[in-house]
This record gives structure tokens, C-alpha cells and sequence, in this order.
């Protein structure tokens, strides 16, 4: 997959059809903390009220066509020194390095975007080795095991947490 066909790009609502290609696959879903999408006008809505109106959601796009997502969520007040990182791709990219590429790129730019941010971390489920070898190939520290941590498809879960600070290297 050449780099230079991967970009990230604000959501717009004609993203809709190749969104909901994957974002109704149980398997892209998964790990997410929102539920599958099953229908146009739930992924409208979705686009319009979630991925639109958030602060730093980007489609990660191939040949500009929507193929996942990279959100980057700040917290507030004093705390907006930290924002919580969060991607998914659909299932027929995986191990193909896109969204190591595209985390890659919004890591390099979000700092710029957004000049109180210190901290970037991720959650992620033990079992879900990819996503783990995603966040340490593009530089992220694993700093331990929060056990019980996380609520996801009504279990809680054991998580790895992973930072990236202002101050890293991109690897």
C-alpha cells in the first residue's frame, strides 16, 4: 500500500456509504466502546452528530474514500493536556499497515492543532494484540495493565495503557 495514498480527512456526510461498509462489521466494532451500525440513516446520524461535531475525529481515507477513523478526544478544564486516542479500519485493510501510517499522521499534526496538549493515550483490550503492536510501532510507551478497566459489549474488561507524549519521536 503506497503512503500516499492514505490521508486523513474531516467526516462528511457523503462518506456515508463506504462508513457504513464498515462500520456495520461486528469484527471492525468489536473493541469499539459504540455499538455496530445497521442501517443509512443510523450512519447519517452517526456522521452528522458523532463524527462531524467531534473535536478531532478524521476519516482515514484511501484514494479519499472513508475506510476508518482516528478520534482524538481532549478532556477539559486542566485536563485538556490529555486526549484519549481511539481508531478502527475496516477488516479488509488490516495488517496492511494503514492505520499505523494514519495514526502516524494524526500524531505529527495533533499536537500542532491542538497547542495545550502534553499527553496522548490509548486504552486497549489485552486480547487485542494488533491494535497493541498499531500504538508500539508508532511510538507509544505501554505503562501497564488496568485491571477491570474498561466497559465494552457489556463486559469490563483488563486494558493496556499506552501514552505518547508532545516530547516523543514518532518512530
Amino acid at each position: 500500500m503506497h503512503p500516499s495514498r492514505i490521508s486523513l480527512r474531516p467526516f462528511k456526510l457523503s462518506d456515508v456509504d463506504d462508513f457504513l461498509k464498515w462500520a456495520s462489521d461486528h469484527r471492525v466494532t468489536r473493541y469499539l466502546r459504540w455499538n455496530t451500525i445497521t442501517s443509512r440513516e443510523e450512519a447519517l446520524a452517526y456522521i452528522e452528530n458523532v463524527a462531524i461535531a467531534h473535536p478531532w475525529r478524521r476519516s482515514i481515507c484511501l484514494d479519499d474514500r472513508s475506510i476508518g477513523y482516528i478520534s482524538i478526544k481532549p478532556e477539559s478544564g486542566d485536563d485538556r493536556c490529555r486526549a484519549h486516542v481511539g481508531y478502527a479500519v475496516a477488516a479488509e485493510y488490516w495488517g496492511g499497515g494503514i492505520v499505523t501510517a494514519a495514526l502516524k499522521m494524526a500524531v505529527s499534526k495533533v499536537f500542532d492543532d491542538m497547542p495545550d496538549l502534553v499527553r496522548l493515550h490509548a486504552l486497549v483490550e489485552v486480547e487485542n494484540k494488533a491494535s497493541q503492536r498499531v500504538l508500539e510501532k508508532v511510538g507509544f510507551l505501554k505503562e501497564g495493565l488496568l485491571r477491570k478497566y474498561g466497559f465494552c459489549k457489556g463486559e469490563i474488561r483488563d486494558m493496556f495503557v499506552y501514552s505518547f507524549l508532545s516530547t516523543d519521536k514518532i518512530l
